[in-house]
C-alpha cells in the first residue's frame, strides 16, 4: 500500500534520526582513509617548525590494506546449477556497468563494513545502483536474519536554479518516495515531479553487503576501524623520527674557554650559528672545541617497521605489500605469506557473493523473469586471482585432465587472467573445429587399421580382416 504524503514525511524524519547515529563513525573512517588522522600531541606554545613536522608525519597505510583485498575480488559470471552459460540476469549486470562498478561495492564493504545495491524496474533493463552507507541506510526488523529491509533512506545534495537542495528518498516494499528540503535538512516536502514511483516488487528493493557476519548483532565492522590505533602509533613514531632528524641527527658542536660576546644592552649572545657549511673560529688561546654524537635513527626505523608488521598481522595482508620488501622468496614461502590473505579473500567473496546473487535474483524479478527470481541455486563466479605462475597452473590443470578425466573445457576459466568472454570465444572455436578434428582422427585410424573406440566389440569377429580404409 502506497503511503500518504504526511506519512512519507513522518517516516523520512524518523529514518533520518536513526541514520544520524552511524554517521560520525563513517565520517571518521572516511577521514582516516583520506589521511586526515588524529594529530599527535601538540604542547602549548609549539613553534611553527614543530607544527610543520606534524603535518608531514602522516604515513597513511590504510588505503593499501583495502586495495590489496579489493584487487583479489572480481565477479566474472552468474551461472545456474549445471550450466556453462550465464543466467539471464547477467545481462542486467552488464547493462548497469557492474563489471567495473563492482569494485566500488567491494571497497565500500572493506572500508565501512557495508554497502548497498538498489534494484528498480526500468527500460530496456532494470536499474541497479550501488551506494555507500554514507549515502544510504537500510532499516531491518531483524538485522541478523531478515533478507530484505523494511525501509531504506537515501540522502544526497542536488543543484537547482534556487541553489542547493537536500533530496531524501524513502524505499519500502511498494514504492520509492522522493522528498526535498533545505540544505540543512529542514522543511521536507514531497517532490512535485517525482514524488512516488511504484516498483511493484513486493520487497524493499535494497540489498545489503557486509564485511563480516556477526550473529550477536553488534554491527558490521570494516577493515579500517580496527586499525585506527595502529595508524596513530605509526604517525607518532614517524613524527619522533622527523624530530630526531631535524634536531639531533646533525652533530652539535660546542666551545669552551672563550668569552661570550654581548649585545648593546650587555646581554651575552650566542657566538656561533651551527650549520653544515660553517666553521667555528675563536681567537682565545684557551678555547677548546668539541662535539656531541648524533642520535642513532635505527631505533626509530625498526619501531616503525614493527608497527607496520603489526598492522599486516591484524589485517592479514602480507607484510611485503606494506613494507615493500620481497627478497629471495621461494614459491612455497610466497604461498605461505599469502595464506592469510587468501583465506580472508575467500571469506569476503563468500559474504559478498551471497549479496551479488540476491541482487541478480531481484534483477530477474524486476525484468519479469519469475524463474530467475526463484532460482536460489544460481551462483556468481569469482575470477581466480591467486599468485601462481602460468606454467604451474597449466601443469596442474593438465594433470586434472589426463589423470582424473576432468573435461578440459571445464577448466579453461581456472586459468589466471582469462575472462568469461575469452572462455566463451574458445568454446565457440572448439565447437567449430571439433567436426574437422573428428574427421581427421577417423581417417588416421582407418589408414592405420585401428578400430574406432565408439564401435562395440565383436567377439565373434576375431581374426577377420580389418575395416577397409576410407577412400579419400
Amino acid at each position: 500500500m502506497v503511503m500518504t504524503d504526511r506519512k512519507a514525511i513522518d517516516c523520512a524524519q524518523h529514518l533520518l534520526k536513526l541514520r544520524e547515529q552511524e554517521q560520525p563513525r563513517l565520517e571518521k573512517i572516511a577521514k582516516y582513509m583520506a589521511g586526515d588522522h588524529d594529530s599527535v600531541y601538540v604542547p602549548r606554545g609549539a613553534k611553527a617548525e614543530y607544527r610543520w613536522l606534524i603535518e608531514r608525519a602522516r604515513v597513511n597505510i590504510l588505503p593499501l590494506v583495502v586495495t590489496v583485498v579489493a584487487q583479489n575480488m572480481y565477479v566474472d559470471g552468474y551461472r545456474a546449477t549445471g550450466s556453462d552459460e550465464n543466467a539471464a540476469p547477467w545481462r542486467v549486470w552488464q547493462a548497469n556497468r557492474l563489471d567495473a562498478r563492482q569494485h566500488g561495492i567491494h571497497r565500500s564493504v572493506l572500508k565501512y563494513g557495508a554497502a548497498y545495491n538498489v534494484v528498480l524496474p526500468g527500460r530496456p533493463t532494470p536499474v541497479v545502483r550501488p551506494y555507500s552507507p554514507r549515502r544510504l541506510t537500510a532499516l531491518y526488523e531483524d538485522p541478523i536474519h531478515d533478507e530484505w529491509p523494511i525501509y531504506g533512506v537515501e540522502i544526497f545534495m542536488q543543484n537547482s536554479a534556487r541553489g542547493k537542495r537536500r533530496v531524501v528518498r524513502i524505499y519500502d516494499d511498494t514504492a520509492r518516495y522522493t522528498l526535498t528540503g533545505k540544505a540543512d535538512g529542514t522543511d521536507l516536502e514531497m517532490a512535485p515531479s517525482e514524488a512516488v514511483m511504484e516498483h511493484g516488487l513486493g520487497v524493499c528493493p535494497i540489498v545489503r553487503y557486509v564485511n563480516t557476519d556477526d550473529l550477536d548483532g553488534d554491527g558490521v565492522v570494516g577493515e579500517i576501524e580496527p586499525l585506527f590505533d595502529t595508524q596513530d602509533q605509526l604517525n607518532m613514531t614517524t613524527f619522533n623520527l622527523l624530530m630526531a632528524q631535524q634536531y639531533a641527527a646533525f652533530r652539535q658542536r660546542y666551545v669552551t674557554g672563550m668569552a661570550l660576546p654581548e649585545d648593546e644592552q650587555g646581554n651575552p649572545i650566542e657566538p656561533f650559528r651551527s650549520a653544515v657549511d660553517r666553521l667555528f673560529v675563536a681567537e682565545e688561546a684557551g678555547a677548546k672545541f668539541g662535539e656531541f654524537g648524533q642520535t642513532d635513527l635505527e631505533g626509530y626505523l625498526k619501531s616503525r617497521e614493527a608497527t607496520i608488521r603489526h598492522m599486516a598481522t591484524v589485517s592479514q595482508v602480507p607484510p611485503y605489500h606494506l613494507l615493500g620488501e620481497m627478497i629471495n622468496l621461494s614459491a612455497e614461502a610466497l604461498a605461505a605469506a599469502r595464506d592469510g590473505l587468501d583465506r580472508k579473500t575467500d571469506e569476503r567473496e563468500s559474504l559478498c557473493g551471497e549479496s551479488h546473487e540476491q541482487t541478480l535474483r531481484l534483477a530477474g524479478l524486476a525484468m519479469g523473469d519469475r524463474k530467475a527470481w526463484e532460482d536460489v541455486s544460481a551462483q556468481v563466479v569469482w575470477r581466480d586471482t591467486s599468485a601462481r605462475s602460468l606454467a604451474q597452473t597449466v601443469d596442474a590443470l593438465g594433470k586434472l585432465v589426463t589423470m582424473l578425466g576432468v573435461p578440459a573445457q571445464e577448466l579453461w576459466e581456472k586459468i589466471p587472467g582469462v575472462t568469461q568472454t575469452d572462455v566463451e570465444r574458445w568454446k565457440k572455436a572448439a565447437d567449430t573445429l571439433d567436426p574437422m578434428m573428428r574427421l581427421a582422427d577417423t581417417i588416421d585410424r582407418q589408414m592405420d587399421g585401428r578400430p574406432d573406440p565408439g564401435d562395440a566389440p565383436d567377439p565373434e569377429g576375431a581374426g577377420q580382416d580389418p575395416v577397409p580404409a576410407l577412400a579419400v
